[in-house]
């Protein structure tokens, strides 16, 4: 295949990992929006680099006009999350997507690979609307932790390195950092709704802080200097230390200050 045919041929791979990140990220906003916890931490994809195409397809003795029947990951998802029980959540929710087609799920999470490699993968049909009509093509997700995703990244520059010949040494030494990564995931689960505690409360004080802020700009707009130097000097000294509490009563009194101008 030329590279020009090369480029035609992945089209619907660049526009199906685009579609699927938009759609994901898109999820992360519907719960934050509700003021809900997401599984999803954040979302990344690719498309596999021709070259890598081509080596897989070597090493599998796949031949070239099967490649877009057999080869899985060409258009490839990766949904991060902050917690272990997260991953299969996230699975969950593409098990119940109604645009796309589940084909079959490997579980490395629990199943875990010798190499110490954890991640879960779902392999979906996904249909691709292109100019000339509809294509289905095929498509892979990786759900994992950040953890976990920090370990298969090392793993990944390491196998880069060394052609896939990893010493021996270094393998046992990278078998010890991913029992540590699942250990620190395993770790974090269990202060779980601490975090998230904490997190919400981050969230809700820096709602505030923006929407104080607001008001002080528009009280500086609208020519009330003084009253907008007197907020902006009790709110530098909440940022810090302030408590909920403390923000929304600066926050109310702002609004009414505010109104006495409208």
């Amino acid at each position: 295949m030329a590279i020009k045919e090369w480029k035609t041929f992945l089209i619907p791979y660049e526009q199906a990992v685009e579609e699927l990140k938009i759609k994901f990220r898109s999820i992360r906003t519907e719960y934050r929006r509700k003021n809900e916890y997401s599984p999803i931490e954040f979302v990344t994809g690719r498309v596999k680099e021709i070259s890598s195409i081509l080596e897989k397809a070597n090493k599998f003795n796949m031949p070239l006009d099967r490649i877009e029947y057999e080869m899985e990951d060409i258009a490839g998802i990766r949904v991060m999350c902050q917690f272990v029980d997260d991953v299969e959540r996230v699975v969950e929710l593409i098990r119940n997507r109604k645009d796309m087609q589940l084909i079959y799920e490997k579980d490395y999470v629990t199943n875990y690979k010798e190499s110490g490699y954890r991640s879960y993968h779902v392999v979906i049909k996904y249909p691709v609307n292109l100019a000339e009509g509809q294509k289905n093509i095929l498509a892979e997700f990786q759900i994992r932790t950040l953890a976990m995703n920090f370990w298969a990244t090392i793993e990944h520059s390491l196998n880069y390195k060394y052609k896939h010949e990893i010493p021996e040494y270094i393998k046992q030494k990278l078998k010890h950092a991913a029992d540590a990564a699942f250990k620190l995931d395993q770790l974090m689960l269990e202060i779980k709704d601490e975090i998230k505690d904490a997190q919400k409360l981050f969230e809700v004080k820096s709602s505030l802080i923006s929407n104080i802020m607001n008001n002080i700009l528009t009280l500086s707009s609208i020519g009330k200097v003084n009253e907008s130097t007197r907020f902006q000097m009790q709110l530098n000294k909440l940022i810090e230390e302030g408590e909920v509490y403390d923000l929304n009563n600066l926050l109310q009194a702002t609004e009414k200050t505010l109104d006495k101008y409208k």
